[in-house]
C-alpha cells in the first residue's frame, strides 16, 4: 500500500508498511499514478502521459522497479499473517490517579463536566493513592518503568495528596526494584512558587493548559463567576516554563469551532516564547457549537497545512518551537504493539477515580459499563477489558484500506465509542485530521534533509 500527496510544491509518497516515505519529481509521480496498490504497472495508462518523453517514463519506471526491489516501495504488509495469532499478553504500566473531581474553571468544552465527572465533587485520599501505587506495581509483571498522571479536574486543588504519593512511590520503587516517573496536567491558576519548585523537582513532565490567545482563551474557559482565566494563567505558565528550563512541559490548548484559525492560536504560544506546544481539535457533542463538523475539514485541513509552511520558515530563521501533531520519528518511532494497539488504554493504561475505581482511561471515567475494577480488590471479570484486548489496526474494518493506521494505531477508543458507541468503529473527523496531520509531519520532514 502507498500514499501519494502533494503539499507546497512537493509530491511525496509513503510506503505504508516499510515507513519509507519518497520525494517525487512530476515524471516519477505521474508513472507512478499507472501503478495499482499492488505495485502493478498497468501499461494501458502509460499512453496517456503524452507530457513527458519516453525516455523520462522508462527513467522512472526503473526507479520505482528499484525501490520496489529493495522493499521500499509497494512493500508486503508484514503483520497481516500473523496478527490474528498475537496473544500478547500486557500488564499495567500506568494509572492517570484523578486526584480531584472537582475544578476551579468551568470550560465549555470540558468532556468532564465541571470537573465531577458525571458524579460527585470528591478529592482523593492518600490511603488510595498509596493503594493505586501498590496495585501498579502488583500488575506491573517485569516491566521497571512506570507511569503515574496526576490528573483532575484539577490536582492542583489537593496537592498535598499528590506530593504524600510521590514520597509513597519513592519508597516503594525501591522496594520493588521500579522506576516511577510522573506527570501533572494544571489548569496553572493555583501554581505558585512552592509548588512550581516541587513539580519541577519530581514531575517528569507538565501539561499547562491555555487555549492560545487572550480572546479564545477567555470565551472558552473561564473562571466560576464566567470571567476570563488567560490573565492569571500566562504568567503563571511562562514563570513555570522559565523556572524548568524549557524542558519537559506541554503548553497545551483546544480549539474548537470558533477559532478553525487555530494555527494563530499556536503562533501566539511560540511568540510567548513557548517551544513546547499542543493544540488538540476538541472533541465535543454534536450540536454543542463547539463541535468541529465534516463541513469545517476543509478549512481545518488547509489550516495544518498553512501552519506547516509557517512552522518550517520561523525553523529555519532560528525562531524553533515544536508542535506535538507535526513530531513524527522516520527511522525508530514506536514499537509494534503501540502501532497496532495505541496508547494501550483498558490494557496497559488505566485510570483511577477518587474513590479508587478503575477505568480503561480518563475519558471513561463515569461510564459504568466501562468500571473494570478497584485498586482494592483489584481488577474485575468485566468483558470490556477482553474487547480492549482484542481490539488493533487490523480487527477495526475502517482501517484496514487506511494508509495512516500505523501513526494512529486505530484512533482514540473513547471518542470511538463518544460518537459510535463502540470502541472498534473509529471517529471518522478525528481520522480526516488525523491523516492531515501526517501528511503536514512528512512533509516537514521533507524540508528538513
Amino acid at each position: 500500500m502507498i500514499h501519494v500527496f502533494e503539499m507546497h510544491g512537493k509530491n511525496i509518497v509513503l510506503d505504508v508498511m516499510s515507513g519509507a516515505v519518497h520525494e517525487l519529481d512530476s515524471v516519477a509521480c505521474d508513472v507512478l499514478s499507472c501503478y495499482t496498490q499492488e505495485g502493478i504497472l498497468e501499461e494501458g495508462k502509460l499512453d496517456k502521459l503524452v507530457q513527458h518523453s519516453r525516455d523520462e517514463i522508462n527513467e522512472a519506471i526503473d526507479d520505482i522497479e528499484y525501490l520496489k526491489k529493495n522493499d521500499l516501495l509497494f512493500t508486503k504488509d508484514p503483520y497481516e499473517e500473523y496478527i490474528p495469532k498475537w496473544t500478547k499478553q500486557t500488564v499495567v504500566k500506568a494509572l492517570c490517579l484523578h486526584i480531584a473531581h472537582d475544578c476551579n474553571l468551568r470550560c465549555s468544552y470540558c468532556f468532564a463536566g465541571t470537573g465531577e465527572y458525571m458524579g460527585h465533587r470528591s478529592l482523593m485520599s492518600l490511603e488510595v493513592g498509596k493503594k493505586a501505587i501498590d496495585f501498579l506495581i502488583e500488575n506491573s509483571g517485569n516491566r521497571k518503568n512506570l507511569e503515574v498522571d496526576f490528573f483532575g479536574g484539577e490536582p492542583l486543588m489537593n496537592f498535598e495528596v499528590v506530593k504524600g504519593i510521590v514520597e509513597y512511590a519513592r519508597i516503594r520503587e525501591k522496594q520493588a526494584n521500579k522506576n516511577f516517573r510522573f506527570t501533572i496536567t494544571t489548569n496553572v491558576m493555583l501554581l505558585d512558587k512552592e509548588k512550581r519548585d516541587y513539580i519541577n523537582k519530581n514531575m517528569h513532565n507538565v501539561v499547562l493548559s491555555l487555549d492560545g490567545r487572550k480572546e479564545v482563551n477567555d470565551a472558552v474557559r473561564k473562571r466560576v463567576d464566567g470571567s476570563g482565566s488567560y490573565d492569571r494563567i500566562l504568567p503563571g505558565a511562562k514563570k513555570m516554563v522559565e523556572e524548568r528550563g524549557e524542558d519537559q512541559y506541554y503548553i497545551r490548548g483546544t480549539f474548537t469551532r470558533r477559532n478553525l484559525d487555530f494555527g494563530k492560536d499556536v503562533m501566539h504560544l511560540a511568540d510567548l516564547g513557548f517551544e513546547q506546544i499542543s493544540i488538540e481539535p476538541v472533541v465535543a457533542a454534536k450540536g454543542s457549537g463547539l463541535d468541529i463538523r465534516t463541513e469545517d475539514l476543509e478549512k481545518v485541513c488547509n489550516e495544518y497545512e498553512r501552519l506547516a509552511l509557517e512552522y518550517v520558515e520561523r525553523r529555519k530563521n532560528g525562531k524553533w518551537f515544536n508542535f506535538f501533531h507535526f513530531m513524527i520519528d522516520l527511522e525508530g518511532g514506536p514499537c509494534v504493539a503501540k502501532r497496532l494497539r495505541g496508547c494501550g488504554s483498558g490494557t496497559e493504561y488505566l485510570a483511577v477515580t477518587p474513590e479508587g475505581d478503575l477505568y480503561p482511561c480518563h475519558q471513561f471515567v463515569g461510564h459504568e459499563e466501562f468500571l473494570l475494577g478497584n485498586v482494592f480488590d483489584g481488577i474485575n471479570d468485566n468483558p470490556v477489558r477482553k474487547k480492549f484486548q482484542e481490539t488493533n489496526v487490523y480487527t477495526k474494518p475502517e482501517c484496514n484500506d487506511c494508509w495512516a493506521k500505523f501513526y494512529c494505531s486505530g484512533g482514540c477508543a473513547a471518542n470511538a465509542w463518544q460518537f459510535n458507541n463502540d470502541i472498534t468503529v473509529p471517529y471518522d473527523i478525528g481520522c480526516e485530521l488525523e491523516k492531515k496531520r501526517v501528511e503536514c509531519a512528512l512533509w516537514i520532514k521533507s524540508q528538513e534533509i
